[in-house]
């Protein structure tokens, strides 16, 4: 869904929302239809999408659902892609969905409301994302410091581990869902001009860019970053993968990073200091890294 289609459907949404009611997503989607189609797509099916995350700022005092935090990462998850291009590579893809889902499944969050989907971004940058909901984006760049399917595995398991312990929700500033809160619970709503409805929007459209702004360009705080590195490896260990492979990915991308450069170095603690910040963990055996595994990697990504 392209962001703007999805913002400027958001001030019919509270529209349909001060109508219908927050508890009739529905009624809204039905009159959304209505409006003909967007680049070939009917309204109603970017309405069915796009009211769900305006709803989702409406409940934002109360811990996200599976269901907000699907919406709200698929607004996020527009936003990545109006950054950075896609790879067109279907066997790249499929094979990095296929380590993902694994990985997945041994977290502590194994499910989302709409599924784990892992996608590789065209761009040199060495970088990775993880949206709200289970969306993860990595970067050709990022593929090209991975020795291994170890390797892989163990950037993979970091972004899942962003997604289970919920950080990138985190970056949503409280003080847009309590003027949210304010204005939808408000009665005078009922009966407001534009200018309400307006801000309603905009708070939304905030939203997703306190979260694009923490994700891309600023990056999450060292201790969330430590902790998702963390989580890492037990994912890793759970899954059969060799734990060591973060910190052996970690040591690569301190190579090839570029000292204050605009991409992971930009967004993360360095290498070294996540590094030493590991070797604090009891280590367990290592794993050799099967003949198939390397096998499977370099057919689905020599090329990349």
């Amino acid at each position: 869904m392209k962001p703007r289609i999805l913002l400027s459907l958001a001030g019919l949404l509270v529209a349909g929302l001060l109508l219908f009611g927050c508890n009739n997503p529905d009624a809204v989607s039905r009159v959304l239809g209505s409006f003909g189609s967007v680049g070939g797509a009917p309204v109603g099916d970017y309405a069915a999408s796009a009211v769900k995350g305006v709803t989702a700022v409406a409940h934002a005092a109360e811990d996200f659902t599976p269901v907000q935090e699907y919406y709200i990462g698929r607004a996020v998850g527009a936003s990545v892609l109006a950054k950075y291009k896609p790879l067109h590579d279907a066997k790249a893809n499929d094979y990095v969905n296929e380590v993902g889902q694994a990985l997945a499944m041994f977290s502590d969050m194994p499910q989302t409301y709409g599924g784990y989907h892992f996608l590789i971004l065209d761009s040199a940058d060495i970088n990775a994302f993880a949206a709200p909901g289970g969306l993860v984006f990595i970067t050709r760049g990022m593929l090209r410091c991975c020795a291994g399917e170890n390797a892989l595995a163990a950037v993979l398991a970091h972004e899942i581990a962003h997604v289970q312990n919920k950080d990138a929700l985190r970056a949503i500033k409280r003080s847009r869902t309590t003027e949210a809160l304010a204005i939808i619970g408000g009665e005078a709503i009922k009966h407001a001009g534009g200018g309400d409805l307006a801000r309603l929007t905009n708070i939304f459209a905030d939203s997703i860019g306190d979260i694009m702004t923490t994700m891309v360009n600023n990056g999450y705080s060292r201790t969330l970053e430590y902790q998702a590195d963390k989580t890492a490896v037990t994912i890793l260990t759970r899954t059969g993968y060799d734990p060591a492979g973060l910190p052996d990915m970690l040591a690569e991308m301190q190579k090839r990073l570029t000292p204050g450069g605009a991409d992971f170095a930009k967004t993360h603690p360095a290498p070294q200091d996540r590094i030493t910040e590991l070797a604090s963990l009891a280590r367990v055996a290592e794993i050799t890294e099967p003949p198939a595994r390397m096998a499977r990697f370099k057919a689905a990504l020599g090329n990349i």
